[in-house]
């Protein structure tokens, strides 16, 4: 895959920003980071292959990485971005079917590779970890649920609604009824999440701009009227 090469040195890394394994002593992630391999890529680089044979489970120490597959076309569909601190590779390394999905650098990162030999010695021995993979794997179900409802009952304009209103999910201003969206996203990023076209997404931010629902700043797009956003969304949901 052309990736860095692994890093001998694990003295001077730390899996302790990774959230799953917040509730392990210094000593616990000490001993866990020695049995990683660690690693660096470069931005576009390959971490995963779709439907290879790795079964490891992979630590985001720094950067983002992005969870994608691709059409028989070349059509890139996007299912989710990891951020440092943050893992993948779950399902693989838990059930040792090939992988679902590939997963490549988004910018230059470090990851940490957990064997499954070592991922199970850590369940067993830390059940809190086990609990927060299970609620994390929830979130996923519910997430592909929520997608799957959208992709079938949801037309492409409503698609965009709907993904910009996830996107701001973290930072709603319920009070001011606004919410901030930053980095402001690629049209190409939102399309690939939402099985659409570049654009259409620029045509729809360009409409809900001209309704005064939509503002582009500098650094942040603004969705000034959440609950009109949340009404478009839902009022087409409810047919």
């Amino acid at each position: 895959m052309g990736a860095s090469p692994i890093m001998n040195d694990v003295e001077t890394t730390s899996l302790a920003g990774i959230g799953l394994l917040k509730d392990l002593s210094d000593e616990a992630l000490e001993a866990l980071a020695k049995r990683c391999s660690w690693r660096t890529y470069e931005s576009s680089e390959q971490i995963l292959d779709r439907q290879s044979d790795s079964c490891e489970l992979c630590f985001v120490v720094s950067g983002r990485a992005r969870v994608v597959n691709y059409s028989l076309s070349g059509r890139e569909v996007t299912f989710d971005d990891r951020e440092t601190g943050e893992y993948f590779g779950e399902l693989a390394a838990l059930d040792s079917q090939p992988r679902s999905a590939n997963v490549v650098s988004l910018g230059e990162s470090l990851n940490a590779s957990l064997s499954q030999e070592a991922l199970n010695d850590l369940l067993i021995e830390h059940p809190r970890v086990s609990v927060g993979l299970l609620q994390d794997m929830a979130g996923i179900v519910r997430a592909s649920t929520d997608r799957i409802m959208d992709l079938s009952t949801l037309g492409a304009n409503n698609r965009v609604h709907a993904e910009l209103l996830r996107l701001a999910k973290d930072d709603i201003d319920e009070e001011a009824n606004s919410a901030r969206i930053s980095p402001i996203p690629i049209h190409g990023d939102v399309a690939s999440r939402v099985s659409t076209t570049r654009e259409t997404v620029a045509r729809v931010f360009s409409d809900l701009t001209r309704e005064g629902i939509l503002q582009r700043d500098s650094d942040a797009l603004v969705i000034l009227d959440v609950e009109q956003l949340v009404d478009m969304v839902e009022e087409v949901r409810g047919e």
